[in-house]
């Protein structure tokens, strides 16, 4: 994600800064330094990449700040909630500032603590700008604008209890130019920070304060009334404000959160009549509607306000203070312009003034002697001030025509990103197309599969019925030839009609016929049987 990147890139730069020779550094050191920011964002593996990047073993930042964007933070999803982002911030800064904590802490005296001075290096990187440097392209640097250095150092001066000076401030930011960090800390802490005074405990405070207001965008804080929902009573919770958020807890010390409201661009707020002395205003989301109160009209309109701020920039992966930053940058760079064209133009009036004055000078002085010329002198000078008039007004038409080309680009780039996004959703379809018929031959190919295995199976039980039917018709001939031998015995037996002493020997031997036996097994018996009858004869005799 490339927002991501772009937030973290001030803090990377230092500690590739602490760690760099001549403009490069290692590629053994970055693969520490990549491999911590992959366990952050839950990528493993992602510095094995750098054995195979580029030839060199050497990398510039502008090197490693391409790996990193388009082989680390490529692989996170494109769209992240503004908490993941705040979060993932933190723990990328918290690992740059353990690479780079020990240059960055080296000064002669130090007054601020080692949190206090990471806070205070996460307001740096958030406010400074990464620029080249004029002498090496490839070498950069991270400075703060005096304008920007000045409204920390404003807020950090409040927070102590101090008075501001503006003027000062002025003079001392256009001495030095910009602020590199080790100006920057030295500047805090020399110059309003050490007096004798000021408690440690109250420094940590003050640095704290603004970092919730810098890092944390932390727009407004304090004590509201909120009426509860089951039981209809106003109850006084401390309240904090954030552009996504208001969490309200039990005490200031922010221990036991007793709720949170999220807050986006549906949500609305106004004002409701009081009771007693406490002003009212209502909060209303999509879920449900919430009430206030404050104990005077002023802090009503200040809450409301504040969360009126906060639901205008809830949208977005963006943080309250980088969009601040952003339009500040944006007014000052146009303030500049401005100013810029506006002295050009006053140069250039100032020339045109100078030159006429000089013409009409000449002119006066040749009135003396000729009148004629004087005449001539005139009209070449009302000409020259319509000429003025006219470059003036062609100047402002030029404006006109810059501003309307503006815009036109404004709107062509607006058309640019909707074809685009036509094209990603045309490119999405048609992948999804392509993964139903990936789909679709595959099943495809287990039917055929399926019919060919059904076929080869038909065809085996076709040959078993075969093999079964021509069993079954040689059992049937054996049983119907058995069955005439049978009948052809019966015949025998009864013609011999032997004269027995006991007459059911004959028939238990003709019952130990068998029916379905064969022509040879038929004989056996029909022997055994005449052996029986002869025995029977010689016994009766």
């Amino acid at each position: 994600m490339s927002a991501l990147l772009k937030n973290v890139t001030n803090c990377i730069w230092h500690a590739f800064d602490s760690l760099q020779n001549k403009s490069t550094v290692h590629k053994s050191k970055l693969k520490v330094l990549t491999a911590n920011i992959g366990t952050l964002l839950d990528l493993y593996g992602v510095e094995k990449g750098l054995d195979h990047f580029k030839s060199s073993q050497e990398l510039t930042f502008d090197e490693f700040r391409y790996y990193l964007q388009h082989e680390v933070f490529s692989s996170l999803p494109k769209t992240m909630t503004l908490p993941v982002i705040r979060d993932y911030e933190k723990k990328i800064s918290e690992v740059c500032w353990l690479v780079c904590r020990k240059n960055l802490l080296a000064r002669d005296k130090p007054i601020f603590d080692d949190d206090s001075v990471l806070k205070l290096f996460r307001i740096y990187c958030l406010l400074a700008d990464l620029v080249q440097d004029a002498d090496d392209s490839e070498h950069y640097m991270v400075i703060l604008q005096p304008s920007e250095a000045g409204i920390v150092a404003e807020q950090l001066v409040h927070c102590l209890g101090l008075r501001w000076d503006a003027a000062d401030w002025d003079a001392l930011g256009t001495s030095i130019g910009h602020f590199k960090w080790a100006a920057f800390l030295a500047v805090l802490e020399a110059k309003y920070c050490s007096d004798q005074q000021l408690h440690s405990k109250a420094l940590v405070e003050a640095v704290d304060e603004i970092y919730d207001v810098f890092i944390e965008d932390i727009i407004k804080k304090g004590y509201l009334f909120k009426r509860g929902y089951l039981l209809p009573t106003m109850r006084e919770y401390w309240c904090v404000l954030q552009p996504c958020a208001l969490t309200y807890y039990k005490s200031s010390s922010q221990k036991e959160q007793c709720g949170r409201i999220t807050i986006d661009e549906y949500c609305s707020v106004e004002a409701s009549a009081g009771e007693g002395r406490i002003q009212r205003f209502q909060l209303v989301t999509p879920d449900r509607t919430f009430e206030f109160a404050t104990q005077d009209h002023k802090s009503r309109l200040q809450w409301i306000s504040a969360v009126r701020q906060a639901a205008a920039v809830s949208g977005g992966a963006e943080g309250y203070q980088r969009k601040a930053r952003a339009c500040r940058r944006g007014a000052g760079a146009r303030k500049e312009r401005e100013a810029r064209d506006a002295r050009a133009r006053l140069q250039h009036e100032v020339r045109a003034r100078l030159a006429a004055e000089a013409q009409a000078q000449e002119l006066a002085e040749l009135a003396q002697q000729d009148n004629k010329k004087l005449e001539e002198l005139k009209s070449t000078q009302t000409e020259l001030e319509k000429l003025l008039q006219e470059e003036i007004q062609a100047k402002r038409d030029e404006e006109i025509v810059r501003a309307l080309q503006a815009r036109v680009l404004a709107e062509e780039w607006e058309r640019r990103e909707e074809l685009e996004r036509l094209q990603e959703e045309q490119n999405r379809m048609l992948e999804e197309e392509r993964l139903k018929r990936k789909r679709f031959e595959i099943l495809q190919a287990k039917k055929e599969e399926q019919y060919r295995e059904a076929e080869k199976r038909l065809k085996e039980l076709e040959l078993e019925k075969q093999r079964l039917d021509n069993e079954l018709k040689a059992a049937q001939e054996k049983i119907t030839k058995t069955e005439l031998t049978a009948q052809a015995l019966n015949v025998q037996l009864r013609d011999i009609n032997p004269i027995l002493r006991n007459g059911e020997r004959v028939r238990r031997a003709i019952s130990f016929i068998p029916t379905a036996k064969s022509s040879s097994d038929t004989l056996i018996d029909l022997k055994a049987i005449r052996h029986i009858m002869a025995a029977d004869d010689d016994e009766k005799m």
